[in-house]
């Protein structure tokens, strides 16, 4: 049986062989050929090359090629400098929530609860003043710390205090320290940006911290939360760049410092967010492990193991040091208020996109956090995307699967080298410590924060649900937007600050405004299509002023077709009609607009959907108002809400 298994094979494969062999190899001189073609005369670069946000340019193919020299295809997972991940037999990663801390007994009951759902990592924020050994056994009874991932926040002051407490609880328990895995988060410069708050001489606590936590090897306190950056609207290649030069000025200044630099670099972690922009997240995290492990690598960590241990270099360099221990969190800029459960679909494909890139652990922000606290549903759903992905997707099985992709690996390099290109900058220009001081990097990210709304209000960026394709009848009802507080507790604008702060309006935040202040003048405005002519270009452009009006939340009304501009107008003003939209090809608006302006004789608003070869004709007439592709929807949208009286 045997012998006739392998007979089959042999066929088998002597037949793919021979099927393949019947089709000529395609080069890539005849695939360009082929597409300029099929272009008709119109331009390559313009029509199919993708200009990034961090800079580059993505073709619209790749081929084995491509690969030729690329760096990311040199090593295995779990080998420097670890593009591939620092995981060889899978791909586990730890499914964490957070838990803000308000009664001790009431957030272990929460933990154990949720550790029986799914969860295996926890996140607490805790605050200063309960810090005690009574508080931290409450917190942490009867939870098994060596079979979870245990992470704490609290204020920045008290961080030592806490792993002090939390050293001596796990001494007293007499858990094995080496199996502990977990984080207490101090992160100085994150705060300064974050708050503007001057924690510029962090060394001798960051110091004092990694010494205290010296008998945890798995346990990481110096943290670089560059998740901040992504909800303040950064793009990826800044995200990555800075949290490069971000974890770069910790590990030299306790270097400096005295500690050896195998434990400083086993003492940090990365905090990071997760944008929607798929592929390019999951070449962001390849990306940074290979930077991070190049820039420890320099470092020479000497590794304190038996000599026998496999993953040191011949001079002694620890590559386990050189290890990026990366979370991954769904990015609040891209959340939305309205149509908030499409918010889903953003959390969920971002979780998918980190979890497919090897990171270490995952948190998925509940998809009603922009307008309220979470609660039991909206957490249990956020755990359930990412089990999800482990459960029936099985992402933890596979290691790095995105190795090889033509695509993938060439974003990967293109994404290493902008982040590389500014980690440089910052160094040359004195470090991370000294851009914050300088107000240089919170400047360059609220310039991007402003850039993203500038593409939102023109639908460069999409934000369905938003500015595209709105839910025509949602109302907020009690809903509002969550603002941060300040550090103070008070107004941002009465509170002095040293330093300057990130913006982390989300995406949103302008269209949900301006349509909360349509909803809360109590008067929704009604935009009827006066649809007439050419049926494809009326249907057409009457569902695009559908969508653009609705983003205002004004109530649209479209329609079938009229015979003529005077029974679109009377039937327009029969329903009560605020704004007039007439909806036609662009040759026909020069026959339709002008007579449909007159009969309407300034009773509502009158639009034209487009922007025919005629405009200066209708603008002559006196029509004001055109919508199309080109034109800035927030703006033109403010400008009508106030012609219509909504204030």
């Amino acid at each position: 049986s045997c012998l006739v298994g392998s007979e089959m094979c042999i066929r088998d494969r002597d037949s793919k062989e021979k099927l393949f062999s019947d089709f000529p190899a395609v080069s890539t001189e005849q695939w360009m050929e082929k597409i300029t073609a099929d272009l008709k005369g119109a331009d390559f670069e313009k029509k199919l090359v993708w200009r990034t946000n961090e800079g580059f340019k993505v073709k619209p193919f790749y081929r084995q090629e491509d690969l030729e020299g690329l760096k990311t295809t040199e090593g295995l997972p779990g080998e420097f400098p670890y593009v591939r991940g620092t995981k060889k037999n899978d791909n586990t990663w730890f499914v964490r929530q957070e838990i803000k801390v308000e009664c001790p007994k009431e957030a272990n009951a929460k933990a154990l609860d949720i550790l029986n759902k799914g969860v295996d990592s926890l996140g607490f924020y805790v605050k200063k003043k309960d810090l005690s050994p009574e508080y931290i056994e409450t917190l942490l009874n009867d939870i098994c710390a060596e079979c979870i991932e245990l992470n704490f926040s609290t204020c920045q002051g008290h961080t030592v205090e806490l792993a002090k407490l939390l050293v001596a609880y796990f001494q007293k328990k007499e858990y094995d320290l080496t199996k502990l895995q977990g984080s207490v988060n101090y992160d100085p410069m994150g705060k300064m940006m974050v708050k503007g708050k001057d924690l510029s001489n962090f060394i001798t606590t960051a110091k004092e911290l990694v010494e205290v936590l010296a008998p945890l090897p798995k346990f990481r306190c110096i943290c670089v939360n560059a998740i901040e950056l992504n909800n303040a609207g950064s793009y990826i290649s800044q995200e990555l760049g800075y949290a490069l030069a971000w974890g770069n000025e910790y590990l030299s200044k306790l270097v400096e410092a005295g500690v050896p630099a195998a434990l400083v670099a086993k003492k940090i972690k990365f905090n990071f967010g997760i944008s929607s922009n798929y592929f390019l997240e999951i070449a962001k995290f390849r990306a940074a492990r290979m930077l991070w492990a190049d820039i420890v690598k320099e470092y020479h960590p000497q590794c304190n193991c038996q000599p026998e241990c496999p993953n040191k270099a011949e001079d002694g360099t620890c590559f386990c040091a050189c290890k990026m221990v990366a979370h991954a969190e769904t990015s609040t800029f891209n959340l939305t208020l309205f149509d908030a459960h499409v918010n889903l679909l953003r959390t969920q494909t971002e979780a998918m996109s980190a979890a497919l890139a090897g990171v270490n652990s995952i948190t998925v922000t509940p998809f009603d956090k922009t307008y309220e606290t979470p609660d039991d549903f909206s957490e249990r759903i956020a755990r359930n995307q990412q089990l999800l992905l482990k459960e029936e997707c099985h992402f933890n099985k596979v290691v790095d699967p995105a190795a090889g992709s033509y695509f993938i690996e060439n974003l990967t390099i293109s994404i290493a080298t902008q982040a590389w290109e500014l980690f440089l900058k910052v160094e040359d220009e004195g470090g991370m410590l000294e851009a914050v001081k300088a107000g240089k990097v919170q400047e360059a990210i609220n310039a991007s924060n402003k850039a993203r709304h500038d593409s939102v209000s023109k639908r460069k960026e999409i934000l369905l649900g938003t500015n595209q394709y709105p839910n025509f009848n949602e109302k907020a009802g009690e809903k509002a937007p969550v603002e941060a507080k300040c550090c103070c507790g008070g107004n941002h604008d009465n509170c002095e600050k040293p330093f300057a702060t990130l913006n982390f309006d989300r995406a949103a935040s302008q269209f949900e405004a301006l349509r909360l202040q349509t909803e809360k003048s109590g008067k929704r405005p009604k935009a009827f299509m006066l649809t007439i002519g050419n049926l494809a270009m009326r249907q057409a452009r009457a569902q695009f002023s559908c969508n653009f009006l609705a983003c205002a939340g004004y109530e649209v009304i479209d329609n079938l077709g009229f015979p003529t501009v005077e029974a679109g107008v009377e039937a327009a003003m029969k329903a009560g009609a605020d704004i007039v939209v007439i909806c036609s090809s662009d040759d026909e608006y020069a026959e339709y607009a002008i007579p449909a302006f007159k009969a309407l004789n300034g009773r509502a608003i009158f639009i034209v959907a487009g922007a025919p070869a005629c405009m200066e004709e209708l603008k002559a007439a006196g029509i004001e108002n055109f919508i199309h592709v080109r034109v800035n929807v927030l703006d033109t949208l403010k400008e009508y809400n106030a012609k219509l009286g909504i204030k």
